[in-house]
């Protein structure tokens, strides 16, 4: 019986391998699925439009790519130290790729290096923390270019060469590192058109509410004041209700960053000549796709581009993947963008 047992064994070992080595000559063999790449991609604050419209190209990105599950989440109310903890849960989780954008760089930061030191790959995006707690930053252009762009809308909004007057600005935090290198710009820029004058910088802290409160402010301590800058997604359209409501559209210019679709009404009735910004969809999907390339050792330190879908070949400056393009939506054009 055992005899006959074993050569039983014996038979079917045989018949497997046969069919084994038959299979994997003619390409029947299924191939083992490959490893799905998990990115994590943090807003600032979910549920502003600018963040929402950025997770729509992130997702376009994934469906592409095929092998990565997206996870898209964040603070409501844009706190750091909430947004730090999510960093530490996905990087317990041991995802691939960690994407943040941080609205405070010291509270996230030390959240990022912990997880570097898991092996979790991270990068920032939309806005940047110190070098040591990233790998590479996706970034939407210079700090130079949209601080100049910023100076350079309002100053052809007020309709001339050397325009002149009181000018302010309405930040998101005074912790936003981006947010304070487009300003550091700004100033700079400012200096070729000397007849502006920088009277206050406050910040907003992401509340529509409370830039519009600021901007109301504004105008009742400076009733000569020609412009202010919203240079946040919701500092911008808050600004510019408050001058509108105030019956000041048209003589308080306001100029900032913004999607178009939050300012095509201020835009239409002439509150708003200008609107300074980049593809938000593009943004997002350019983030995926560089978290998917850094997974995939296909983007490493040193490269000057890399491949990035639809969007081709796209620059990369240091550690910085730039998505290169500034858009400025007037009157004109507006209508033919929709995010």
């Amino acid at each position: 019986m055992k005899i006959l047992t074993q050569v039983l064994i014996t038979a079917i070992m045989a018949t497997v391998m046969a069919f084994t080595a038959t299979a994997v000559a003619t390409g029947a063999v299924e191939p083992s699925p490959s490893k799905r790449i998990t990115i994590c991609l943090l807003p600032k604050k979910k549920g502003l439009p600018y963040f929402t419209t950025c997770s729509k190209g992130a997702q376009q990105a994934a469906d592409e790519l095929g092998d990565v599950e997206l996870i898209y989440d964040g603070p409501t109310d844009g706190s750091p130290e909430k947004a730090a903890s999510m960093v530490d849960r996905w990087a317990l989780r041991g995802v691939d790729v960690i994407a943040v954008s941080p609205n405070d760089p010291e509270v996230l930061g030390q959240a990022m290096k912990k997880a570097r030191e898991k092996g979790i790959r991270v990068i920032t995006w939309d806005a940047d923390a110190a070098p040591a707690t990233r790998e590479f930053m996706v970034n939407q252009a210079t700090a130079r270019e949209i601080g100049h762009a910023l100076v350079d809308a309002m100053a052809k909004d007020l309709g001339s060469d050397q325009p002149e007057g009181k000018v302010a600005i309405i930040t998101a935090t005074l912790t936003a590192a981006n947010q304070n290198e487009w300003i550091k710009y700004m100033k700079e820029r400012l200096e070729k058109y000397p007849k502006l004058t920088l009277i206050a910088t406050k910040p907003s802290n992401e509340d529509q509410r409370l830039a519009f409160q600021i901007a109301q402010d504004l105008m009742k301590a400076h009733p000569d004041l020609k412009g202010i800058f919203g240079i946040s997604s919701v500092a911008f359209p808050g600004a510019a209700e408050a001058v509108k409501q105030a019956g000041n559209s048209g003589k308080v210019l306001v100029t900032g960053l913004a999607t178009p679709n939050d300012m095509k009404a201020y835009v239409k009735d002439g509150t708003v000549k200008s609107v300074v910004l980049w593809n938000t969809v593009d943004l997002g999907y350019l983030t995926v796709h560089a978290a998917h390339a850094l997974a995939t050792g296909t983007l490493k330190p040193g490269q000057t581009s890399f491949t990035a879908g639809r969007l081709g070949e796209r620059k990369i400056e240091g550690d910085q993947i730039l998505l290169g393009q500034i858009l400025v939506f007037t009157k004109d054009n507006i209508d033919q963008f929709d995010f």
